[in-house]
């Protein structure tokens, strides 16, 4: 069967893809909010309700290759329709949880359908907008992320005040429900023309290697890089994960149809914007988890009032992405993203210097502008650079690989600006604030030698630009009713 995609599908179809992957983002940052809430009410330990947290972000890291993989098989509306059910379900469970146990349980089921809905949204939007449009359309999607980091922690506080912690979860429900029945209605199934071939040893091998690197790395502080219980420890899992990760790849070889074509790394570009996306996700989450601890323990702000001076940081994300997604259509990514990493690496080196000397709080105001717009313009080019070349029976593999490099990305920069600030603490045996306070200046510019070694790596790609003078109006696409 034949659908024609017309300007206005094509927007229809951005807005249900945004939508997912908004709450899949919106639900790494909202619940933070409610761990007093959950405390008191559940009558829980502080451990328990961490996990919470971090149940949803290691399921969810872990399962980002397979679910991009699933896609390519079954068909990435297909899947991305199915985490969007195992979502609803799971928030529905979340809500309704009488104890900590079952509160977790119900996160990792939920880290399930978040970890299809991101895997395969990318690989939806690739493949039906041309290539003459992608770029705005994937400035558009980074762009979601930007305004969920800004939602997230506003919204969830103002929903524990005005009715509890579980409405965080309940929100979830009829949005989701309303985009299952649009992803039915409204994208198209594109075929892949793949048998129904399911590597199980290399789903396991890839969510065993991902979990055990992705929890090592996240709760590493947590035991102090060291034993955990027994013969288990932090060092011991991380090499596990590793160990395990090289067996993955080994082990892809021999599968016609392997979890992760092993094809994708023999395009230069796509390695490349792998390595970047690493570096990119962790100077993101190094940088606000920074600037977030500096405003409260060095300039004494309380944690509503941090959120809201690094509105502006998300602000300018928000604008730039889509603007830059626009612009690369017309001269390329190549130097957008140059300039995006530079810009970033620039925002916050001025942070670096302003944290020296103690201003007003407006004086940051700059510099966060300067590293939110770095963010947009990296992050919307970073992907359509990223896509560019993949053939429609890979995107969901990419598209996976792609989101798992930006997590484990960001565990990397969480454990090395966390471990190099308890060093530093440690070592300077002084106060709290004032140990912050002069730590939080060499790790700003640890951050920014991360952004411009990846800025340096641009360098090797190729410029390609899209003649968008010459976009055909609609664009034709295979599709069927049911997954192929």
């Amino acid at each position: 069967m034949q659908a024609t995609q017309t300007p206005r599908s094509f927007r229809l179809a951005l807005i249900i893809l945004c939508t997912g992957f908004f709450m899949t983002t919106l639900d790494m940052t909202i619940v933070t909010v409610a761990i007093p809430n959950m405390l008191t009410t559940m009558h829980s330990t502080l451990d328990q309700i961490l996990w919470v947290v971090n149940a949803y972000m290691l399921v969810y890291g872990a399962l980002l290759i397979t679910g991009g993989r699933l896609g390519d098989i079954f068909g990435s509306r297909t899947i991305f329709a199915c985490g969007l059910g195992i979502f609803v379900v799971a928030s529905t469970l979340c809500g309704l949880s009488q104890n900590s146990l079952e509160l977790i349980a119900a996160r990792v089921l939920q880290g399930v359908g978040s970890a299809l809905i991101t895997s395969t949204s990318l690989a939806l939007l690739t493949s039906l907008y041309p290539p003459e449009r992608r770029g705005a359309a994937l400035g558009t999607y980074a762009g979601v992320a930007g305004l969920a980091s800004v939602v997230g922690p506003l919204a969830g506080g103002i929903i524990v005040s005005l009715l509890s912690w579980r409405w965080i979860f309940f929100i979830n429900v009829p949005i989701g429900i309303i985009a299952l029945v649009a992803t039915f209605l409204l994208i198209p199934e594109l075929r892949t023309g793949k048998t129904h071939q399911i590597d199980f040893i290399g789903i396991i091998l890839a969510t065993a290697g991902l979990f055990s690197i992705i929890f090592a790395l996240d709760e590493g502080q947590t035991y102090h890089w060291g034993t955990i219980t027994g013969i288990l420890s932090i060092p011991s899992l991380l090499i596990a994960g590793v160990v395990i990760l090289l067996a993955f790849i080994v082990w892809e070889r021999v599968p016609q149809e392997p979890l992760l074509p092993l094809a994708l790394f023999k395009n230069h570009t796509f390695s490349s914007m792998a390595a970047v996306n690493l570096s990119l996700a962790f100077g993101q989450l190094g940088f606000i988890f920074l600037v977030n601890l500096f405003f409260e323990s060095s300039l004494g702000m309380s944690a509503l009032i941090a959120g809201l001076a690094t509105a502006p940081l998300m602000l300018a994300i928000m604008i730039a992405s889509p603007l830059a997604g626009r612009l690369s259509d017309k001269i390329g990514g190549k130097y957008i993203l140059i300039a995006g990493l530079v810009f970033f690496a620039a925002g916050i080196s001025l942070t670096a210097w302003l944290s020296t000397l103690h201003p007003p709080i407006y004086a940051f105001l700059l510099p966060l502008v300067l590293a939110g717009v770095g963010i947009g313009c990296a992050a919307s080019t970073l992907m359509g650079e990223a896509m560019r070349g993949i053939t429609p029976p890979l995107m969901g593999a990419a598209s996976g690989l792609i989101s798992t490099t930006r997590q484990v990305g960001g565990a990397i920069g969480g454990a090395v600006v966390g471990g190099f600030l308890q060093y530093r603490l440690a070592s300077t045996h002084t106060t709290i604030v004032s140990g912050i306070t002069t730590a939080v200046l060499p790790s700003f510019l640890i951050i920014a030698a991360v952004l411009l070694a990846g800025a340096l790596l641009c360098l090797t790609l190729k410029r390609t630009v899209t003649n968008a003078n010459k976009a055909p109006l609609q664009k034709t696409v295979s599709t069927t009713s049911s997954a192929s």
